[in-house]
């Protein structure tokens, strides 16, 4: 007899983990017959707006958009740091150029801003300034920042003007169409700075090297980083790739008289940080909530939200085991009103709304236990199969309740998210996009880019299929 129980806990425990794919397990006696069965339920979902997220990610946002769907207004800027190499070098200070004070002097100095896609009109004129950050407020590792940060907090205070300001379209007009279709071209935004400012960079090397030899040291020392804010300009939104700081100089070498360039990038490495205003969104959340379709927009921090029927599930089925829950959800029919469409959301993160920041920012994987992702294919987002997650909120409550004596009424009203999860758009650390199966084993990013979907939801209820499994003699 304990032998038989335990065969069938294990065969159970199996089943738990298994999609709607997954054959006969083993090989059973004529007395143990497995039996299933289906039913379906009806689950609620509705548009939820989140106005801030874990603000660092590895692409920067810079522009603005009035969404063409809904007239909401987007804008995002951001700041950034810079990382120097190990072993970091400059030429001996005697073969540097000087001024007649015996200073090194910089030939000139830029930033760089790299990016590989953008949504809008190339030829659409956006302004911004730049801002030197301060190094005695010096935006940390280790903490956790959100896109409605107040970035302005960390502009130096002894130079509140900008250090330089910059015009400019998506497409470079300086550059001409043979080197803008070339296969080496990295479309990117060009900002000079003050050539004094390269000149205290290099004086700083030669006053003391170690400020160069962590990127810690040369943030908390010399260049603490850049805000980039954006301040005129509708229609154009870029995503930035990798930001580069070059500082341009003369030198001698064996009587020669030579050009250098010393390069800083902001790599993972550093922070770099988004901040996101959002305007007219509450209004549209408003007028959602009577619809049939709920929102995913990005960065506009409207999600869909699920409420798992946990208790439906297990309600006279307290002896099965749920092997199967399915979950389809469909697009709604989408708008198509601008010439430049809204993107759609390639790759979904199902997460439990209690965790979906400290998702983020511990940088958790998916663990097809209280996380899930799945690409869109054919006009929806299908989860074959969260069955562990409908067994782990119900274990959750019981082992709660449990612990606490509290009703089960109590302990919903001390824990009203226990059966909520919340869907969001994310990228894989190494793409723009992926099958849920390489999401399932890669970090996963927040995907900020400008997208938009409508899903079959709201007061039109959606369906859910589970299948049960038991033993019978």
């Amino acid at each position: 007899m304990k032998a038989k129980f335990l065969w069938i806990v294990l065969a159970a425990a199996a089943l738990g983990a298994c999609d709607d794919n997954t054959a006969n397990l083993g090989i059973y006696e004529d007395s143990d017959q497995i039996t299933s069965s289906y039913t379906q339920f009806q689950m609620k979902t509705t548009t939820i707006r989140v106005d801030s997220l874990p603000a660092v990610n590895g692409t920067c946002y810079l522009g603005q958009v009035t969404d063409p769907e809904t007239n909401t207004s987007v804008k995002a800027d951001f700041l950034t740091q810079f990382h120097t190499m190990e072993n970091y070098k400059l030429p001996e200070k005697s073969q540097m150029r000087k001024n007649a004070n015996g200073q090194v002097v910089a030939d000139s100095i830029e930033v760089r801003l790299y990016f590989n896609d953008f949504y809008g009109d190339s030829t659409n004129v956006m302004k911004m300034n730049v801002y030197e950050l301060d190094t005695l407020n010096v935006i940390e590792e280790g903490k956790s920042y959100y896109t409605n940060l107040d970035l302005s907090q960390f502009i130096n205070p002894n130079r509140k003007v900008p250090i330089a300001q910059k015009v400019f379209t998506a497409r470079d007009y300086t550059e001409d169409e043979g080197t803008l279709n070339g296969s080496n071209y990295y479309p990117n935004i060009r900002v000079k700075l003050p050539v004094e400012y390269g000149s205290f960079i290099l004086n700083k090397y030669y006053e003391n090297p170690d400020f160069f030899k962590s990127s810690f040291d040369f943030i908390h020392h010399v260049c603490p980083g850049f805000y980039f804010n954006l301040t005129q300009g509708d229609g154009t939104m870029l995503y930035l790739d990798v930001s580069a700081l070059d500082v341009y100089f003369t030198y001698t070498e064996k009587d020669s008289v030579m050009t250098g360039i010393t390069r800083f990038s902001a790599t993972g490495e550093v922070i770099q940080s988004n901040r996101i205003d959002v305007h007219g969104v509450d209004e549209l959340l408003q007028s959602s909530l009577a619809s049939s379709h709920t929102y995913i927009k990005t960065p506009a921090g409207l999600y869909t939200q699920m409420e798992l029927p946990v208790d439906d599930i297990y309600r006279n089925h307290e002896n099965d085991s749920v092997s199967n829950v399915k979950v389809t959800l469909n697009r709604y029919n989408d708008f198509n009103t601008s010439n430049y469409a809204l993107g759609i959301p390639q790759t979904l993160l199902l997460v439990r709304k209690q965790d979906m920041n400290s998702f983020f920012e511990e940088k958790k994987k998916v663990d097809n236990i209280t996380s899930y992702s799945t690409s869109f294919n054919v006009n929806q987002y299908a989860f074959s199969n969260i069955a562990r997650l409908v067994s782990y909120c119900k274990e959750e409550k019981k082992q709660g309740m449990k612990k606490t004596g509290l009703s089960e009424a109590e302990w919903e009203k001390q824990n009203p998210d226990w059966n909520k999860v919340v869907l969001i758009p994310v990228t894989t650390s190494n793409s723009q996009g992926s099958s849920s199966s390489s999401s399932s084993s890669s970090r996963l990013l927040l995907d900020m880019k400008l997208n938009s979907i409508r899903l079959v939801g709201e007061n039109q209820p959606i369906s859910i299929n589970v299948i049960y499994s038991k033993f019978s003699q």
